[in-house]
């Protein structure tokens, strides 16, 4: 009868090195840790008192966006505002000023989150009172000058004024739609007395 003792550490031995080499294998094929900051949501630039302009092909300026604090994110290509204050200029309208305590940008700027006492500015003209519209959160799509919110909306412009939940703004047809639970008081214009 053969002794299992003796060959039972040739094979232990055999075996210790087959695990050690399936774990070196593991071990190596691992991906790599990156230490380039991508992989945390930290800033990676902090910007005070900061201002963008965006220009039209013809160098027409479009919009000024113009902020007390950006703080920049790599990780995921987004950036946060502190008192962020978007501006649209066209010769042909009244200005439109959109403000807020916060925003939030997306990655190619296309997309702004405002948040904490937004309010809307639309400029007086000769034949208008100033239109001011204050909510507590908007999206504004940058390039397409359109914005909504499901939240309840206050719009007064003179002595008038309205009030809802959910609005969408067009600022290239200047228009303002409220969506639900509408209610209002629009002042009439005293009529006109011949002398």
């Amino acid at each position: 009868m053969k002794r299992w003792s003796s060959a039972a550490l040739p094979l232990t031995l055999l075996l210790a090195l087959a695990v050690l080499s399936f774990w070196l294998r593991y071990a190596t094929e691992l991906p790599d840790e990156r230490n380039d900051g991508k992989s945390r949501h930290d800033p990676d630039f902090i910007v005070t008192t900061a201002t963008a302009h965006k220009l039209d092909k013809s160098g027409q300026l479009l919009y000024t966006l113009v902020a007390d604090e950006i703080r920049h994110y790599p990780d995921d290509d987004t950036a946060d505002l502190t008192n962020p204050k978007l501006e649209y200029f066209d010769p042909t309208k009244p200005t439109v000023t959109i403000s807020a305590v916060r925003g939030h940008v997306s990655p190619k700027g296309e997309r702004v989150e405002l948040s904490e006492r937004v309010e809307v500015r639309r400029a007086a003209t000769d034949r208008q009172a100033e239109l001011v519209l204050e909510t507590p959160d908007l999206t504004v799509l940058t390039d397409e000058e359109q914005a909504f919110t499901k939240s309840r909306v206050v719009i007064t412009q003179g002595k008038s004024w309205v009030q809802g939940v959910g609005m969408q703004i067009d600022n290239k047809l200047q228009t303002y739609l409220l969506e639900s639970q509408v209610t209002g008081e629009i002042a009439s214009h005293p009529a006109k007395t011949k002398p």
